[in-house]
């Protein structure tokens, strides 16, 4: 039997011990967590519902866990209520409780009368209604980390105080940790304490601090609470102001704002202690999870909100004892940034086009760093008519490119994804890349440009990431992301061909050739439902391509009708609408995988699967609105999937979206409906 890693996690805080938990329950006891303990005076709030399923799933296990451990009450399920006091904040509430509802959290929509029933402190004349959620509610950090670590000691971990000074590396991995006192050797060490700075690494992390205070005895709870208990209202929360309000047995905790129009009892209740709550926060607001891209062994378990702890930590231990997580981490992953995008939503990257774009009156957008056109026109419908009756161009530069190169490619590439690549130089291939459980990863476009090179287009940086780690140690494969020097242009459309006669008409081919005088490599694709290219070049000559293309007619269009095109033509978005929690077969991606190719990473798990076996489907449906998104399906009157996408498509005259639903719902023509800020719209699978 291998020997179990030494793991080293530094923060013993509720996350710190959370993970050592969960890696002593799987059977990795020689873990060592470094660094003081969990401090008292955190609000403890819990709200699981979150745009984010993930998330949603993270909390879910955190209360079931929390609410089971021994000793003194860890949480307490008091539940929580947010309340609107503006008809826009109850259509958000309205979304919010579809959210519930698509990722199975109980939760009501609630009238003024009966949030004051549910909180009497509440003042019901400024409250428009609330969302009422029952198993939200409290949780005390201290006692969940001390319980969390007891159990851990009971199974061999190792507790120290000192605070660790220094994260050891050697050979590009690490190597342990020391403080002040000793030196710890680990093959693994945990971040849960923003440690990335004592190894040298960059973690993309935004601090955020908010007041949080406590009241003195409030009459009103005289006799409502006991020590032991503490709380039994909902959490109140008013995202307009940003407050939230506890009971702290007769007293009230209060954070971010005071709005004492909607809780009177505020006006006359003097604060005696005031904390500063600080919490470590993202770009995107989402948590920090993974091994750093830069240090083997080094793994980041940070940004993470208490509400989260256990979640993460479960999904953290599963990933590294098992090799991969459950749940769908791609919004988590650390890898997920890159330099250029880790601190700023603005787009700080730029096209060789930009300037002719801006020039033309370009709405633009941000997408990992770069500035996206999204539309030209006043609305986006022209450019797509315009793209499916005669031909536009699209900039797909911010898409991510790598070059794979090396006597090693073709065997590396053929097994890392599910199609066969052993194919002539100048083929095109769509393939997909699949984890070890045959969950899908995401989807490639490869172009075999030489015996030994390949053009490989991805989904995004994560795609990059699971390559790079798993090249072969030999230096037969080389991967280098393309991306800052080259720019790509989509052209599409009936009329494609009559522009660009030079170039080749064979369905799914490539070759190095020029666009007039501009050397390009095209990619002969049809992502938007037509025929034409992917025309990438270096970045010095992309003006020239895009003058050339403007000198020959063609239109220019933005990524909303691009978006429009590709959701007409049964696109899907790794990420959006699939994840690693998905196989092939329930993603109608089936036709995409090569079983009878040889080995590649996940085919071992894909046996005995077909599409006739799922019992789940990824299906297109089509409404008379258009949907955002994560809204929960009803069939039959019960709920019984979710939204993963919609939009309108400009020519065709209607909306679609995306959905999961169970097979038995997933034939065309079914009908369902859809819960759109409250009411139930109708739909049917197309």
């Amino acid at each position: 039997m291998a020997a179990r890693p030494r793991v080293a996690v530094i923060g013993a805080g509720l996350l710190g011990c959370a993970l050592a938990d969960e890696l002593t329950e799987r059977g990795w006891t020689d873990v060592t967590v470094l660094g003081g303990g969990e401090p008292d005076g955190h609000p403890g709030l819990v709200f699981r519902t979150h745009a984010d399923r993930t998330l949603t799933e993270f909390a879910k296990y955190t209360v079931a866990k929390y609410g089971g451990l021994d000793g003194q009450w860890c949480f307490n399920p008091v539940g929580s209520l947010e309340v609107a006091t503006e008809p826009a904040r109850f259509e958000e509430l309205k979304r919010r409780h579809g959210w519930a509802t698509s990722w199975g959290v109980r939760a009501y929509l609630r009238t003024p009368h009966e949030c004051t029933d549910l909180h009497p402190l509440l003042d019901g004349t400024r409250v428009l209604g609330g969302l009422h959620v029952p198993g939200d509610g409290l949780l005390h950090a201290r006692r969940a980390a001390e319980a969390q670590a007891r159990r851990a000691k009971a199974r061999g971990a190792r507790f120290a105080t000192e605070e660790v000074v220094a994260v050891e590396r050697a050979g590009g991995r690490v190597t342990g940790v020391a403080t002040a006192a000793a030196r710890f050797r680990a093959d693994v060490v945990v971040s849960c304490a923003d440690a990335g700075e004592l190894a040298g690494l960059t973690v993309p992390r935004v601090p955020l601090t908010h007041e949080y205070r406590i009241t003195a005895p409030v009459p009103q709870l005289a006799g409502d609470n006991d020590e032991h208990v503490q709380a039994g209202k909902p959490v109140l929360r008013h995202l307009d102001t940003g407050m939230y309000v506890r009971e702290h047995v007769d007293r009230l905790g209060v954070g971010v704002a005071v709005a004492a129009e909607l809780v009177p009892a505020l006006r006359y209740a003097g604060f005696e202690t005031t904390t500063t709550v600080a919490l470590a926060g993202t770009p995107d607001g989402q948590p920090l999870l993974g091994e750093h891209p830069e240090l083997d062994g080094f793994w980041v378990a940070e940004a993470v909100r208490a509400e989260h702890s256990a979640g993460v930590a479960r999904e953290l231990a599963r990933w590294l004892v098992d090799g991969q997580p459950s749940l769908a981490l791609h919004g988590c992953d650390l890898a997920r940034f890159t330099r250029s995008s880790r601190f700023t939503a603005e787009p700080v990257r730029t096209s060789p086009f930009h300037e002719r774009q801006a020039a033309l009156g370009a709405h633009f957008g941000s997408v990992d760093g770069w500035a996206r056109p999204e539309r030209y026109s006043a609305e986006a419908r022209a450019e797509a008519l315009v793209a499916r009756e005669r031909v536009a161009m699209f900039d797909l530069t911010p898409a991510p490119r790598l070059a794979v190169t090396g006597p090693g490619a073709l065997p590396f590439l053929q097994a890392m994804t599910t199609g066969d690549l052993a194919k002539a130089p100048g083929t095109v291939t769509e393939t997909l890349l699949l984890g070890e459980d045959g969950g899908l990863r995401g989807c490639l476009t490869v172009a075999r440009l030489g015996t030994e090179r390949f053009h490989v287009g991805t989904g995004g940086r994560l795609d990059f990431d699971w390559l790079r780690r798993h090249l072969p140690g030999d230096g037969t494969v080389q991967i280098h992301d393309t991306t800052p020097g080259t720019c790509c242009v989509g052209l599409w459309g009936p009329l494609a061909d009559t522009v660009l006669p030079e170039l080749s008409t064979t369905d799914c081919s490539t070759e190095e050739t020029c666009v007039g005088d501009v050397p390009v490599v095209a990619l002969r694709l049809s992502t938007v439902g037509e025929l034409g290219w992917e025309l990438h070049t270096t970045a010095d000559f992309g003006r020239r391509l895009w003058d050339t293309l403007r000198d020959r007619g063609v239109v220019v269009a933005g990524h909303q009708a691009f978006t429009s095109l590709r959701l007409e033509a049964g696109g899907r978005t790794p990420g959006v609408d699939f994840t690693t929690e998905h196989d092939p077969y329930e993603a109608g991606l089936g036709d995409a995988v090569q079983l009878n190719k040889g080995y590649f990473l996940g085919r071992d798990a894909l046996a005995g699967r077909s599409a006739e076996t799922v019992s789940r489907r990824l299906v297109r449906l089509t409404t008379g609105i258009v949907l955002q998104g994560k809204e929960p399906v009803y069939a039959e009157g019960r709920a019984a999937g979710y939204v993963t996408s919609g939009g309108y498509g400009y020519t065709v005259g209607h909306a679609i979206a995306h959905a999961w639903l169970p097979v038995e719902y997933s034939a065309p023509g079914t009908p369902v409906e859809i819960a759109y800020f409250g009411e139930r719209v109708p739909g049917r699978v197309a």
